[in-house]
C-alpha cells in the first residue's frame, strides 16, 4: 500500500520504518529539513536500538523516502499524522503541529485511486480532537481513524512491530468505520497475522486510553518511590517489599523498582495534559491524583540531593561528584525532563563540581555546554578524583562497573544508587558507602 507519514519525529521516523519494513512504500515527510537530510541517507537523528538497520535497509530497498514537500502525500492511500503535542506553560497540549499537519495535508487528498483513503491519527492529543478533525476530514471525503501508539524509548521498533494490543477509533457511522477498519487492517495485516489483539472503540475512548494508559504506569513508579520514602525513614528495604506485593496477581512487578522517578517526552507531559484537559472539561478533582503523583515524582529527585549532603557531611561544596547518565533511560539519548540532569543541576546548585557522562547523550550534552556542568566522554574519566558517585540512569556500562577499580579511581568512596540497579553487597565489599533509594 502507498502510506504517507507526516511527522518525521521519534514516532514518525520509527513508524514510516516499521510500514516499509512489512512491505509498504512509504514517504514520511517532515518540515524539519534537517532532520529529513538525515533520514533521506540512512542516518538516525536520534538514539534508538535496532532502529537505524531498518531505517538504512528499507531506505536502501526503495520502500522508504523523505521529503520536505507536503504534495508528495498524494495519491496515498494511508496517512499517518505523527506529529509533537508538548507541553505548554500551562500543562495543556500544545496543538500547533497538529493543526498545522491538518491544514498542509487537506488540499492533497481525495487524490488516491486505489481504494477507501483514510487519515490515521497516531499523535497523543486530549480527548475530543479527534472529533473536532474528522468534520474537516470528512468534508474532504476521508475518514479519519485515531490509532494511539504504545511505544517504549529503547525498544521503539519491536513495540510497532510486536504491539501488546492495537486500538482503532472510529466514527459513529457503522459504513464508514468499517471501511476504514478493513482498509487499516490491510495496513496492519502481518502484525495482526501474529494474533495481536485488535480492539475498537469511538474516537474519545481510543484518546483516553493512550493517558490512561501512561497516567497509571506514573501513578505506579510515584507510588513505589513514595513507599521507598517511607522505608527509609523506617530503616525498611524496598526492594524486599516490592517483590512481596509483586508477586500479588493484581499488582506484578512491573514498575515497583524505586528510584529518581520518570522523565522523558512522554509521561510528564501526558499527565499534566490529561489534569489540563480534565479540568477544561469540569471534572478536574477527579484526576487530582495525578497532581499528587507528579509531586512524588519531582520530590524523588531531590531525596538525591538530601542523601549526597548526608553522606558527604562535610558538606557538597568543592566536592567531586560523578553523576553516571544523562538520558532519562537507558537505551536512549532522550534528556527532556530527565531527573539525572535535574539532579546534577541540584548538586552543581549547591557547590559541588559535577562531572557528568552519559554514552548517548552525553555528546549532546556537551555540544549544548551546560553551565556548571563537566561532560565526560567515559565513567572512568567522571569518577577520577570523585568524592561521591551517583548512579543516575541505568546503562549496563555503569551497573556492570567494577567497584573495586572504581574505588581506585575516586578519592573518597562514596556512592548513591539513584536506581536501585547496583549490587550493594559488591559496592560495600569494596569500601564503598552505599546508600540506595528506600534500600537498606
Amino acid at each position: 500500500m502507498r502510506i504517507s507519514m507526516i511527522g518525521c519525529g521519534y514516532l514518525g521516523a520509527v513508524h514510516a520504518a516499521s510500514m516499509a519494513e512489512i512491505g509498504h512504500d512509504v514517504v514520511g515527510i517532515d518540515v524539519d529539513e534537517h532532520r529529513i537530510s538525515a533520514l533521506a541517507a540512512g542516518r538516525a537523528p536520534f538514539f534508538e536500538p535496532g532502529f537505524e538497520e531498518v531505517l538504512s535497509r528499507n531506505v536502501a530497498s526503495g520502500r522508504l523516502r523523505f521529503t520536505a514537500d507536503i504534495s508528495a502525500a498524494e495519491g496515498s492511500q494511508v496517512h499517518f499524522i505523527g506529529v509533537g503535542t508538548p507541553q505548554t506553560p500551562s500543562g495543556a497540549a500544545d496543538m500547533t503541529y497538529v493543526d498545522s499537519a491538518v491544514d498542509a495535508l487537506e488540499p492533497h487528498l481525495g487524490r488516491c485511486v486505489e481504494g477507501e483513503e483514510i487519515v490515521v491519527g497516531k499523535s497523543t492529543v486530549p480527548v475530543g480532537t479527534a472529533a473536532r478533525l474528522a468534520e474537516r476530514f470528512d468534508a474532504a471525503g476521508t475518514t479519519l481513524v485515531w490509532n494511539p501508539e504504545f511505544l517504549r524509548e529503547g525498544f521503539a521498533v519491536k513495540d510497532t512491530l510486536e504491539p501488546d494490543r492495537m486500538v482503532y477509533g472510529l466514527p459513529a457511522d457503522t459504513f464508514r468505520a468499517e471501511a476504514a477498519t478493513a482498509v487499516l487492517d490491510e495496513v496492519y495485516a502481518p502484525i495482526l497475522a501474529t494474533g495481536v489483539k485488535r480492539l475498537t472503540m469511538d474516537y474519545a475512548t481510543a484518546e483516553l486510553v493512550k493517558v490512561s494508559a501512561n497516567s497509571f504506569l506514573a501513578l505506579k513508579i510515584s507510588f513505589i518511590n513514595a513507599v521507598a520514602q517511607v522505608c527509609d525513614a523506617a530503616g525498611a528495604d524496598v526492594t524486599s517489599l516490592a517483590e512481596a506485593i509483586g508477586l500479588d496477581a493484581r499488582i506484578g512487578h512491573r514498575f515497583l523498582r524505586a528510584g529518581i522517578g520518570f522523565g522523558g517526552g512522554c509521561l510528564p507531559k501526558d499527565i499534566r495534559a490529561f489534569q489540563a484537559r480534565a479540568a477544561e472539561l469540569g471534572t478536574g478533582e477527579a484526576l487530582d491524583i495525578l497532581a499528587e503523583a507528579d509531586r512524588v515524582n519531582l520530590r524523588a529527585r531531590s531525596v538525591v540531593l538530601d542523601k549526597a549532603r548526608q553522606m558527604l557531611d562535610d558538606g557538597l561544596d568543592g566536592a567531586r561528584v560523578a553523576i553516571l547518565g544523562a538520558a532519562f533511560k537507558p537505551d536512549s539519548d532522550d534528556m527532556r525532563d530527565s531527573p539525572a540532569l535535574e539532579i546534577a543541576g541540584l548538586l552543581a546548585a549547591a557547590g559541588a563540581r559535577v562531572a557528568i557522562t552519559d554514552p548517548q547523550a552525553g555528546a549532546i550534552l556537551a555540544e549544548q555546554g551546560r553551565e556548571g556542568l563537566e561532560v565526560c566522554e567515559t565513567a572512568d574519566e567522571a569518577l577520577r578524583g570523585a568524592d561521591l558517585a551517583v548512579l543516575t540512569t541505568e546503562w549496563r556500562q555503569f551497573t556492570s562497573i567494577d567497584p573495586v577499580r572504581a574505588a581506585s579511581l575516586m578519592r573518597r568512596t562514596n556512592v548513591i544508587d539513584g536506581r536501585n540497579s547496583l549490587d550493594a553487597g559488591a559496592w560495600k565489599g569494596a569500601g564503598f558507602s552505599y546508600m540506595g533509594m528506600g534500600r537498606r
